[in-house]
């Protein structure tokens, strides 16, 4: 087995996020459900976009998310993902390549079979600081087991699946494609379960992946709750651990619980004012994920996870304001302790 060249190769929707202040009202008149991601047409998504406030644009989605944070934290990061021969594609991957994550995925040609635009997706960030994201896919539904590079798979200590990725259909068969190139190569593979709405969607076909082929799975509250159809957080981790070898489960405040065969580590969340939750979950994939492939123990992956996530949520937008590095160089906050009693 070679030694990795990559610590982590996320593969998802390369998306350009468009961020814009709206009132619930806002909400309430487009008939959106608050903190929700749904799947819009072009035709929706130009309408919306035509009604929303001021906003800034960034390369975006969830798993690219993810690698630009994890970048910043000084880990060797690529990134799969499909974007079009156009102008927010091109703002995609001058974005990405300037966060320092290696990106060779082709973009579509305009002339080609099954062309589509860039993919964008235009979130709503309420005063309470809750996301409401409406998504065109546009090239991403083109993403498939072809464009799975193997020798990129193959290279990175950790592959990173978004859970977002599921809707498209023959992201599913690229997903098992790429981690079957990971384990045959001795690599992990990671998964986040993304969204609840998006897990109930696909739930049979979340937890087969889950359980056939994930080494490492990162959910929220409700997203495990939506996995596992149950609101008892204790069981729904549980099972969570039967299933796979390690579990790192994301609660807001209430900060993160690790599972791993018989260890059992809570880690508390990192103190700061909420400003928007946008990719929060994906920060904490990212610092936990920079952690774990620098072979540091659980608690500080965990505890890394939260300082990464607490910086992105104290501003507007998905991406690192601060000095990521020089944030995590501290010591375990008070308050980690072993939960073995209190998961049963």
């Amino acid at each position: 087995m070679s030694e990795p060249s990559l610590d982590i190769l996320g593969i998802g929707n390369a998306i350009v996020d468009v961020l814009a202040r709206a009132e619930d009202g806002f909400l309430e008149r487009e008939n959106l459900a608050k903190g929700a991601m749904r799947l819009i047409g072009a035709e929706q998504a130009d309408s919306l976009y035509a009604k929303m406030g001021p906003g800034v644009e960034s390369s975006g989605g969830s798993a690219a998310n993810t690698c630009a944070v994890a970048a910043a934290l000084g880990a060797r990061v690529g990134f799969l993902g499909k974007v079009a021969d156009d102008a927010l594609g091109q703002v995609f991957a001058h974005d990405i390549r300037a966060a320092g994550v290696h990106f060779p995925t082709a973009p579509l040609k305009a002339k080609g079979e099954g062309y589509a635009p860039t993919a964008r997706c235009l979130i709503l960030v309420t005063p309470d600081a809750q996301r409401t994201m409406n998504t065109y896919l546009g090239a991403c539904v083109q993403f498939s087991a072809a464009d799975v590079d193997p020798a990129e798979v193959a290279r990175a200590r950790v592959l990173y699946l978004e859970g977002y990725l599921f809707d498209p259909p023959a992201a599913q068969a690229a997903f098992y494609e790429a981690a079957r190139i990971a384990h045959q190569a001795g690599r992990q593979v990671a998964i986040s379960l993304s969204d609840a709405f998006c897990v109930e969607r696909h739930r049979q076909a979340f937890l087969r992946f889950v359980r056939e082929e994930a080494d490492i799975l990162f959910a929220n509250q409700s997203e495990l709750a939506a996995l596992y159809e149950t609101e008892d957080f204790a069981a729904a981790a549980r099972l969570a651990a039967a299933d796979v070898g390690l579990a790192a489960l994301t609660r807001s405040e209430q900060g993160s619980i690790i599972l791993a065969g018989e260890e059992r580590h809570a880690v508390p969340a990192a103190p700061v004012k909420v400003v928007d939750t946008t990719g929060a979950g994906d920060a904490y994939a990212a610092g936990f994920l920079a952690a774990l492939t620098r072979g540091l123990p659980l608690p500080e992956c965990g505890r890394w996870g939260s300082v990464a996530a607490a910086e992105v949520i104290s501003h507007f937008g998905a991406r690192p304001q601060a000095d990521l590095q020089a944030l995590v160089a501290g010591k375990l906050p008070p308050g980690a302790r072993p939960v073995a009693d209190t998961l049963g």
